[in-house]
């Protein structure tokens, strides 16, 4: 069961720790105007969090931005975002490949699960859209080699990607909830000696 605080979520690039020079890097990345982001890592990292961080960075008036997930997590003003359902036959591919009908400047695609849909957004990145994606693999490298065992020809890979990140959530000390502690160390028979 994920637990989401629609509330409390601060959407901003500053907000999910980047260093400075890192956080630079990942501004221009972001802003070219074609291409493929992935973010990677196991399940509950924060990859979606993350785009929607990017989405609401580059969110503007002159750009029509789309997301296709499963399912919307939080809802971003100005945004398009559909959810899958299978039930009704609307995947990821056939909702992408609606979507990209309609012009959109960014895609947001909640993950790239098969050879349809990497095909699909991997076209789209080289036709000039910008498609943000998450893929499930341990480090960044390894995308690479996902995509290219679901299928997607080397040389595509290649031109189509500016950005590949590995993600993981780092434990945060609160200061409201921490306190002094002092550790007991239980005697043993060595310590009399």
């Amino acid at each position: 069961m994920r637990i989401l605080d629609k509330d409390g979520l601060k959407l901003g690039l500053p907000t999910l720790g980047f260093f400075t020079d890192d956080q630079q890097i990942f501004e221009e990345m972001i802003g070219l105007p074609d291409g493929i982001l992935l973010v990677t890592g196991p399940t509950g990292s924060g990859k979606t969090t993350t785009l929607y961080s990017c989405l609401n960075f580059i969110n503007r008036p002159d750009r029509k931005i789309i997301t296709v997930e499963d399912p919307v997590e939080y809802v971003l003003a100005g945004i398009n975002q559909v959810q899958v359902n299978e039930t009704v036959g609307l995947s990821f591919a056939r909702a992408l490949r609606s979507m990209l009908r309609q012009s959109p400047n960014v895609v947001m695609l909640g993950e790239i699960r098969d050879l349809e849909t990497a095909t699909i957004a991997i076209n789209a990145s080289l036709t000039g859209h910008l498609v943000f994606s998450t893929l499930h693999t341990n480090d960044a490298p390894s995308a690479v080699t996902r995509l290219i065992d679901i299928g997607i020809k080397p040389f595509l890979v290649a031109s189509s990607t500016r950005a590949m990140m590995a993600q993981r959530l780092v434990r945060k000390l609160w200061p409201e909830v921490c306190s002094s502690y002092t550790a007991y160390r239980k005697r043993t028979s060595i310590d009399w000696d």
